[in-house]
């Protein structure tokens, strides 16, 4: 590259490295492909579909219909932009429209952990004034309320309320257009065990968008609160019939995790505990070495269809082991059946199904659409002038650091992936346990601090690096772990780069263990490590709320 356009890049941002002999990275591909067991049983897509509906990193799902049309979206934590956004026509097969927050005002991330950000953002429709709200959370700004009349067109900006004290905040237009808020929150007054939380109600004036008055306490400790439960959270409430509903998370998101509901007749309470609570849970009653598990389901949402049907969403995830996953938590969908006015969106001891029945079903025919579940495969050359909706940024990107159009090119930054900073680095999610990523890369490394290449990340402390860099003033292709401390797995040395040929790297996932290749111009693969560890990447391991991200990836600062 010439200096002048090295400058023209470094002038990007102060963050871009400022050596003059800084070398950018250009990334020819990028291929992925998913081949699951879960998904290997075929169906017909006209009346069957898989679980989870949203496989990898969709977590907290929240629906809600406007006519014939559903919309969905998931927490994005600590990624920009923020809360994808999603429309089907059949809750099964899902578009994804953008982002509702796709602004830096509306989504200030800096110095957040990875799984900081948005937490369990809650989407509603109000029938009364044709508008859309999405309420949620952001750990390091506070609680607010976006809203439009068209999803297609974008949110406003925040209105933060400060009287949510707590997170996984939703808001309920009842009959009338009245606005009602519940959120987690902690108890009023003393806590009598750890773990203890409450669900608090808010007014939510719909013409000034504020709350008002006070918060009260609804729900204490949760259900059978003589067994002190724990994590009661991610509250939703409907009108239903002559009753409220009050539905919610308990158990905290691990392997205790499930979904609980009440009823009453005022929103204010007083609350009756539903007798078939939890009213979804894998946490007992199944056999522990089935074949191709679903664990942690919770976190769920409901929507009644146009025809009268109810239907709830919800997370789940998909060990390969013990209670490890790297995939994150997914959403899945399962239809809601009603008894004596309480809904049931899984019996006790019932095993949630892979494949489950669903007449009517419109399966998308663009063979160029996003898939989001089953086995599938993509390719991307980054040919057009913007990315794709698959990918996205690890907090506020503060400078235009890549370009697209013939392949993609990324400028490196001064920042590395251990930095609660924003790297130069895009991201897509790990949606199979078991697949192949794969890249090609021109770059050439000045210095041993510089690198470019892969990422497989789940926070600031436990990821690996796969890339090219320098040792002993000589190109290596290198792997490092990182599990609180950092290693170097492997590496191996590389040609002179005279002719500066494209430098292919591929990541084969099994399950906890993964296979790393690389391979000079058009040479055959060669294996750079084998059956390498990967359980660090698991949130049983790393803690968080992520699934993995493969990331593209540029540094002048390899530490």
């Amino acid at each position: 590259m010439k200096h002048k356009n090295i400058l023209a890049a470094c002038l990007l941002g102060m963050t871009l490295c400022t050596n003059a002999e800084a070398q950018e990275a250009q990334f020819g591909y990028f291929k992925y492909q998913g081949n699951d067991h879960r998904f290997s049983q075929a169906i017909d897509p006209h009346r069957q579909y898989y679980n989870p509906v949203m496989a990898g990193f969709y977590p907290d799902p929240s629906v809600c219909r406007a006519g014939d049309n559903y919309y969905l979206v998931n927490s994005s934590f600590s990624f920009f932009p923020g809360v994808p956004i999603f429309t089907s026509k059949d809750l099964v097969n899902w578009q994804q429209l953008g982002y509702v927050l796709d602004h830096d005002s509306q989504l200030p991330l800096k110095h957040q952990n990875v799984s900081g950000g948005i937490f369990a953002p809650a989407i509603t429709y109000n029938e009364k004034n044709k508008t859309f709200y999405m309420i949620t959370t952001n750990v390091g700004a506070g609680n607010f309320v976006v809203k439009t009349k068209d999803p297609r067109k974008g949110w406003s900006e925040p209105i933060y309320l400060p009287k949510i004290d707590g997170i996984d905040p939703s808001i309920c237009f009842d009959k009338k257009g009245n606005g009602w808020i519940v959120h987690n929150a902690p108890v009023m007054g003393k806590t009598e065990y750890e773990g203890q939380r409450a669900i608090r109600l808010l007014r939510y004036d719909v013409k000034g968008d504020s709350t008002v008055g006070k918060p009260i306490e609804i729900v204490r400790g949760g259900t059978h609160v003589e067994k002190h439960p724990i994590w009661i959270e991610g509250p939703h409430l409907y009108q239903i019939g002559s009753y409220y509903y009050l539905m919610c998370a308990e158990g905290g998101t691990g392997a205790w995790h499930s979904e609980v509901i009440f009823r009453a007749k005022k929103p204010q309470g007083p609350w009756e505990e539903c007798p078939n609570n939890p009213i979804l849970t894998q946490r007992t009653g199944v056999d522990p070495n089935r074949e191709d598990p679903v664990s942690s389901t919770g976190h769920a949402d409901l929507v009644q269809a146009k025809d009268g049907s109810w239907w709830a969403v919800f997370l789940g995830c998909r060990p390969y082991e013990q209670d490890y996953y790297n995939t994150g938590r997914d959403t899945y969908l399962m239809p809601v059946t009603w008894k004596n006015g309480w809904p049931t969106i899984l019996e006790k001891n019932k095993v949630l199904p892979n494949i489950v029945e669903k007449p009517g079903l419109q399966p998308l025919q663009d063979a160029n659409v996003i898939r989001y579940s089953g086995n599938f495969s993509y390719e991307d050359n980054f040919k057009g002038d913007k990315l794709g909706m698959r990918w996205m940024f690890l907090r506020n990107p503060d400078n235009k650091f890549y370009t697209v159009g013939n392949g993609l090119t990324i400028h490196p930054k001064d920042v590395n992936i251990s930095q609660k900073e924003s790297p130069a680095a895009v991201f897509c999610r790990q949606q199979h346990t078991n697949f192949t990523a794969e890249t090609s890369l021109r770059y050439m490394p000045r210095t041993q601090k510089d690198l470019a290449g892969v990422v497989l990340l789940q926070n600031e402390r436990f990821n690996f690096v796969f890339g090219k860099t320098l040792r002993d003033g000589q190109p290596v292709v290198t792997l490092t772990k990182s599990e609180k401390e950092q290693s170097v797995i492997a590496s191996a040395p590389l040609s002179a780069d005279k002719d500066n040929q494209p430098l292919r790297l591929k990541i084969e996932g099994h399950g906890r263990y993964y296979d790393f290749y690389y391979a000079e111009g058009n040479a055959a693969w060669q294996t750079l490590a084998r059956g390498v560890d990967a359980v660090n990447l698991s949130t049983g391991k790393s803690g968080g709320f992520i699934g993995v991200c493969i990331g593209l990836y540029a540094t002048c600062n390899n530490n």
